[in-house]
Parts: C-alpha cells; structure tokens; sequence
C-alpha cells in the first residue's frame, strides 16, 4: 500500500508556483530522502504531506485520505522542523513526559536514554537552546513517537558533525526495529547515503527523479581523457558538466547508459572511467549546464 501518493500537485503562493505537477508515490516502511537545492520545494511538499498547508491543484493521499487538516492523518504523522514551538513554561523533561499524551506510540524509555546521552540540560525550556541543542531535542521526539509517517525537514540544522552521525544512526536504529515511513530533507545526502533506501530529487518544484539509492549510484558516470576520443562517447549522450583539465584533455559528467562491455572499450581506448557518488549525481542533474565554471568562459563573448 501507498502511504504517500501525490498525482500532478501543484502549490501556488500569488503568482509564484512553489511545486509544479508533482508526480510520485512511497510505500510503507520506507526510508526516503527528499533532496534538492534550496527553494526547489521540499517543505512545501512536506508541508502539504502533513496536512498544514493545501494543495492548490492535482490530489494528494496520505493513508489514502487528504491530508488537509484530516484527523486521521494527523493522528498518525508527525512533521519535525527547526520551527517547532513547544509551551514556553514547560521544561525539557515535561515535553518528554507529556509526549506519551499525544502519540500513541510513544517510546518513553528511549526518550529519556537519548536525551541523557546527548547530555540535554533537563530544567531548561527549548526557547533557550541553541539551534544545535534544538535541534537534537526535536530529532527525539520525532523518533520517539513512532508514527506511521514521520517526517524531518532539515532535522540536522546546527548540529555539529558527530551529532548528525549519532542521529543517522539512532534513526536506522529504530527504523529497523520499528519500521514505519520516514520522509527526511536533506543538504547532507553524502553523510546519509548508507542509511537510505530511496531519493526523490526535486528541481525548481518539479520532480526531477526517484529512485532506489542503489541505482542513483549508478546514475551518472564521470569519464576522462583526450577530446577528440571522448568525442565519440559522448555524443547524442545527455552532458551534465563538461570541465578543461588540460590543453587537450577533459573530464565529462553524464547520464549513464553504458555496457559493461561499452565501459571495457572505453578504457581500452584511453578514456578513465570513474563512478559518480548518489549525491554528487543530485547537484550534477540540478546544476545549470556548465557548471560555475561557464561563468568565467568569456569564450561565447568574444
């Protein structure tokens, strides 16, 4: 079953569209990353997911409902980003506790194992953490309450770099022992790579791609060499990035359609054939042709 369907969503704010003709599906007990530049609509699309904002065209279904202020939905997901506000007179230890109140599936125990392991002060209010702190206090209760749909919108902002890998890690821990669908943004797919099961790649608020992490490995491929014999490999091929190495050689980044017999020819003829990391694959397939590079080409000027 589809726990997550969005057919031809778009969302408007006045003139300006946000997400346009939006097109995908996730499953259950899937752990997916939602990627893409900034302003390419990710917390639009989570937004509309979780039922806070509404679609201005095309159906969305969470559980097989509209999401918009549905109950059912509401009752069975939660949306954690680094604008959450809690009741300023309660203490950290007091959110906690009261975590059991609303989700059904509230795990206490682990609640109060993470927040002593990141070494949480447990009489302040969050208004007074730092964005780090915050955000490590949200990751827990987002992990804790186990809902059917979880989803984290940039759940890492402030985190130093050992804190966002106990949270990778805390969050494959619990998806494996509990697994639901997790929906998480991200600006750090390198880091989150190993963890994930699919990516879905948004553009300009468009879909660009979705796909098994496995595969979007293998989605571009990077190869260099002498131009005159690159030439014949990349032509009709679709170039995302073609960068001067030297008088006569180049390196060119593209979509991957080779055989493994192609690849062997390639190497026999002079070309270095090298992989492409998943996240790498994402800013490649999003970036404007040429790269910054083709800012300073002063070439097509003259």
């Amino acid at each position: 079953m589809d726990v997550i369907k969005c057919e031809d969503v778009t969302k408007t704010y006045r003139r300006r569209k946000a997400l346009d003709q939006v097109s995908f599906s996730i499953g259950e007990n899937k752990l997916v990353g939602l990627v893409g530049r900034n302003g390419a609509g990710k917390t639009t699309l989570m937004k509309v997911l979780a039922g806070m904002l509404r679609e201005s065209s095309g159906r969305v279904e969470v559980f097989s409902r509209r999401p918009f202020n549905d109950l059912t939905v509401s009752a069975n997901s939660i949306f954690i980003d680094d604008e959450m506000n809690f009741p300023p007179t309660m203490t950290l230890v007091e959110l906690l506790q009261e975590g059991r109140r609303f989700y059904q599936n509230w795990d206490h125990e682990l609640a109060m194992k993470l927040f002593e392991y990141f070494n949480l002060p447990s009489k302040a209010r969050h208004q007074d953490l730092s964005k780090g702190m915050q955000s490590t206090f949200n990751m827990i209760i987002g992990l804790c309450a186990r809902c059917p749909l979880t989803i984290f919108d940039e759940p890492t902002t402030g985190m130093d770099s050992v804190v966002r890998q106990d949270f990778y890690r805390a969050l494959l821990k619990d998806y494996l022992a509990h697994p639901r669908t997790i929906l998480v943004s991200t600006h750090y797919l390198n880091e989150m790579e190993e963890i994930l099961e699919e990516v879905v790649l948004l553009d300009k608020g468009q879909l660009v791609l979705q796909m098994p992490i496995d595969e979007l490995n293998e989605f571009t491929i990077r190869l260099s060499g002498k131009k005159d014999v690159l030439e014949r490999w990349i032509q009709g091929k679709e170039v995302l990035l073609t960068k001067e190495t030297g008088h006569d050689d180049q390196s060119v980044i593209l979509k991957n359609s080779f055989s493994a017999e192609e690849r062997q020819e390639m190497k026999r003829s002079g070309v270095h054939v090298s992989s492409v990391s998943a996240s790498d694959a994402c800013i490649y397939a999003t970036s404007p042709k040429g790269g910054v590079d083709h800012v300073f080409d002063r070439s097509e000027d003259k």
